[in-house]
């Protein structure tokens, strides 16, 4: 990797740390700096502005480690009620990225910035939509196999173990705690159950 690359990379990953603990507002371009010990010459030699390095963030640093998370689990077919289940038993108990005191990345940027920046809003709500379809796809095609009831809606389940999601991983950064978690994955089991 040339250092105009390993550069970049270092500016963004460092930056992803600070605004993960942080939150974006709080977090200044002299904190990028000090914490990443380039210049602001450097800085701005990569990013117009910090907004930039916020898509670039997003985009080239957050979208593939969600893929890797919320998406390749879905793709690779199993039952559709288990293969939910099983996300979401792994995103929040075992996945090593997403930290229980800072909450959901995705979630965190979607609360502090879309309401003022529609770039961000743009690049958030592609990752979010992406995982919106491949779960409603997931359970169509449960529907399809007989392992979930063909009169149940695949949109408003995917909103409902959504929107727990990103509702529990609020419950858990403000507790600083799985406890919650480990009451959302009892009751979304027998909801799910429900389902078949």
């Amino acid at each position: 990797m040339k250092k105009a690359a390993a550069t970049r990379i270092n500016i963004l990953q460092k930056a992803f740390e600070l605004i993960y603990v942080k939150g974006y507002k709080a977090t200044s371009i002299d904190d990028i700096i000090a914490t990443t010990q380039v210049t602001k010459g450097a800085f701005y030699y990569h990013f117009k502005n910090k907004d930039e390095m916020g898509v670039a963030i997003i985009n080239e640093l957050m979208k593939p480690v969600l893929t890797g998370s919320f998406i390749e689990p879905l793709q690779k077919g199993g039952p559709a009620l288990d293969a939910i289940y099983n996300l979401m038993y792994h995103l929040l108990m075992k996945d090593e990225f997403l930290k229980v005191e800072y909450g959901c990345p995705v979630a965190n940027l979607t609360s502090e910035m879309s309401p003022w920046n529609e770039e961000f809003n743009n690049v958030l709500n592609e990752v979010t939509r992406q995982w919106t379809k491949l779960m409603i796809s997931t359970i169509e095609q449960g529907k399809k196999d007989g392992t979930i009831r063909k009169d149940v809606n695949a949109k408003q389940v995917t909103m409902f173990v959504m929107s727990g999601y990103w509702g529990v991983r609020n419950f858990g950064k403000l507790e600083n705690s799985r406890s919650p978690y480990v009451l959302y994955l009892k009751q979304l089991k027998y909801y799910l159950e429900t389902l078949k």
